[in-house]
């Protein structure tokens, strides 16, 4: 855990937020600053910072984030028509939490990225 870790002191209880999905591998809260109508992270239960870093002992978490994302956008109501799926690496990407975590973006035509 990072000590300093927004999401680290979110899934120990720390700082309240609510979770939306919980389970051995990672959790899904509301984007406090959405840039959509549904804007999720969804968050590895452990302190991953970059893509980088990753491990051949990370592939079943990995895994289990986009299932959660999938999962999550159904139970919003946004799998029938699209959702983007984000992941921000480094400064000049805009990641704001250095933690890795996933963006699910829907609830309406998302533009161009870019």
């Amino acid at each position: 855990m990072g000590s300093d870790c927004i999401f680290c002191k979110i899934r120990s209880g720390a700082i309240p937020s609510e979770i939306l999905h919980d389970n051995d591998a990672c959790f899904v809260i509301r984007d406090i600053q959405p840039k959509a109508p549904v804007h999720l992270l969804v968050i590895p239960n452990e302190h991953v910072t970059f893509v980088s870093t990753l491990g051949l002992q990370h592939d079943a978490i990995m895994g289990s984030l986009f299932r959660t994302a999938h999962e999550a956008a159904r139970r919003e109501g946004i799998s029938g028509t699209g959702y983007r799926l984000v992941v921000n690496q480094g400064p000049d990407a805009g990641q704001a939490v250095d933690h890795l975590h996933l963006h699910v973006l829907g609830g309406r035509r998302l533009g161009e990225m870019g």
